[in-house]
């Protein structure tokens, strides 16, 4: 298995436990972790609930390996956390598409990671009147009716909008609805 990967330009370590295992996930901080089920000292089961349950590791790309067949082994590992379950024998063709898919949807989660980080960055940006006026904006509110509901003239309304359609990058008030709700930032409420 470490030739095929190291073969396909993975770098591959290993543990020869489960103790072992966790040790070198905290040292070595891997991008995929192929994990075997039977495992000695602890479980490869194990292995996967205590990384499950660490800030750094939670969502660490895990693939069980085993001789394990049973589909309700394959739903507990599911279930604690596992991203896929490959039984022996396997196609090393099969492995490494579980493989790449794990790490694609892995990176994706951090894409999305990122770009919420990014939207509540500029949310933070914006005045708190700015942030009023965009969850009126965002509810599809008119502007005279912003104007009327905080009690300002539209004007100013229109001043506000711009900065926040200007400090939130959106292009649109629909691009600025997609940005709000990617953040969890909420509509007003009329």
């Amino acid at each position: 298995l470490r030739y095929n990967l190291e073969k396909q330009g993975f770098r591959v370590d290993e543990a020869a436990d489960g103790q072992e295992a966790l040790l070198r996930v905290a040292e070595a901080r891997p991008d995929i972790m192929l994990l075997d089920w039977m495992l000695p000292s602890l479980s490869g089961i194990e292995v996967c609930r205590q990384l499950r349950r660490r800030t750094e590791t939670r969502d660490l790309p895990i693939i069980m390996v085993t001789a394990r067949t049973e589909d309700q082994d394959a739903v507990r590992a599911l279930d604690i956390g596992a991203d896929d379950y490959i039984a022996k024998p396997f196609d090393h063709d099969d492995l490494l598409k579980s493989i790449e898919e794990a790490l694609e949807k892995h990176r994706a989660q951090i894409s999305e990671l990122t770009q919420t980080s990014s939207i509540h960055d500029r949310i933070a940006s914006l005045t708190e009147r700015e942030r009023e006026i965009m969850a009126w904006v965002i509810s599809g509110t008119l502007n005279k009716q912003i104007a009327a509901q905080l009690g300002i003239v539209e004007k100013t309304v229109k001043v506000h909008r711009a900065r926040v359609m200007e400090k939130m990058q959106a292009a649109s008030v629909a691009d600025l609805v997609r940005l709000c709700v990617a953040a969890g930032f909420e509509s007003a409420k009329a």
